[in-house]
């Protein structure tokens, strides 16, 4: 069986990030110093080079909160901010544990549904009124749809209208294809979003736990401030390391990496049989493809030995699809496409 489903690569980690966790290991192992102020410390500060550096968005350190990943930093927000009962609009289809977050939190899903358009994805935005928040997941996932500009400034002049919190995930900002630009929503409506990151994805770090908060929303920052200061937890010393080593030093194996996955998106193209429908996505390492009924997963599974996720799972729009992780060698990925071409649907 190839498992081809859960969103890590399969890929070794960058050489400058297992150096800083091999000298921290053999230093000082202690309580850190920022330890009791968080957002003072030296993940706050590689956060705001690293949206600086790259996005041309100028984030002060002093609003950045550190957390265990995001799923975690998507329920405290909803935790503190929102009500059993209050809408949460999000672009469906959607990654799936923000879907059981919302349904285990009883916060009502506001589908803003993504639509095929020939080689790309649109939306239109439904009324939203009694939603609370907008949780923007770009680049998107599953699609691998990078929101352009005017996309986004019509989410901003909803969230004005209805003044909903904009929670941005922006997790696979870095794995952007040319010419494609990553955004952050923060540049567009600072003063309404809580941005969401880490360097899990892009540079494999899922085991890492260790994510970003920046609190552009005054009203969000000062409900997180009235929880009792280690109810959530706290960064720790390697996931901090890891993290700092990859934003900072990081940025030549990120873009092997991208390269090598550039070719992958579109190797996938010239591959896959005729009767399965395949948008080059534009960021992620994740193919969303059309496979014309329900169930194909499991026959997948079944008859090709390859592991793919259910499109189901991802909400409305995802029930004729699969989700195929290309982030592996080309050896297994010519692999996973040869045993995918003999499989026909049933």
């Amino acid at each position: 069986m190839i498992p081809a489903w859960v969103a890590d690569m399969d890929l070794p980690t960058a050489p400058e990030i297992t150096e800083a966790l091999r000298r921290r290991a053999a230093g000082d192992l202690g309580y850190p110093a920022w330890l009791l102020d968080p957002n003072a410390g030296p993940l706050a500060e590689a956060f705001a080079e690293r949206m600086s550096g790259r996005y041309g968005w100028r984030p002060d350190p002093a609003l950045v909160r550190s957390f265990n990943d995001l799923n975690q930093a998507l329920q405290v927000l909803l935790q503190i901010w929102t009500r059993p009962g209050d809408g949460v609009a999000v672009h469906t289809p959607a990654y799936h544990p923000f879907l059981t977050t919302l349904d285990v939190m009883e916060r009502p899903l506001r589908p803003i549904q993504l639509e095929p358009d020939g080689d790309t994805w649109r939306f239109e935005v439904p009324d939203l009124s009694g939603c609370r928040v907008l949780l923007l997941v770009n680049p998107h996932n599953p699609t691998g749809r990078v929101f352009t500009r005017a996309e986004l400034t019509e989410l901003a002049e909803h969230a004005e209208r209805h003044d909903l919190l904009v929670i941005a995930d922006e997790i696979h900002a870095d794995l952007v294809y040319e010419p494609h630009r990553h955004i952050p929503f923060a540049t567009i409506l600072p003063e309404r979003t809580v941005t969401l990151t880490s360097a899990t994805k892009a540079f494999n770090l899922g085991g890492i736990r260790c994510s970003v908060a920046h609190f552009g929303h005054e009203g969000a920052r000062k409900a997180l401030e009235a929880q009792p200061p280690f109810v959530y937890g706290s960064a720790n010393v390697f996931g901090v390391e890891a993290t700092v080593a990859a934003w900072r030093h990081g940025d030549a194996w990120l873009a092997e990496t991208v390269a090598m996955l550039d070719r992958h998106r579109h190797t996938i193209a010239a591959r896959l049989p005729a009767w399965v429908r395949y948008r080059v996505p534009e960021a992620t390492y994740l193919a969303w493809l059309e496979v014309g009924r329900p169930g194909m997963a499991e026959v997948f599974e079944r008859e090709a030995r390859v592991r793919l996720n259910d499109g189901a799972h991802f909400g409305p729009g995802g029930e004729h699809h699969v989700r195929l992780n290309f982030a592996t060698t080309e050896a297994i990925l010519t692999e996973i496409l040869d045993r995918l071409t003999q499989t026909h649907p049933t």
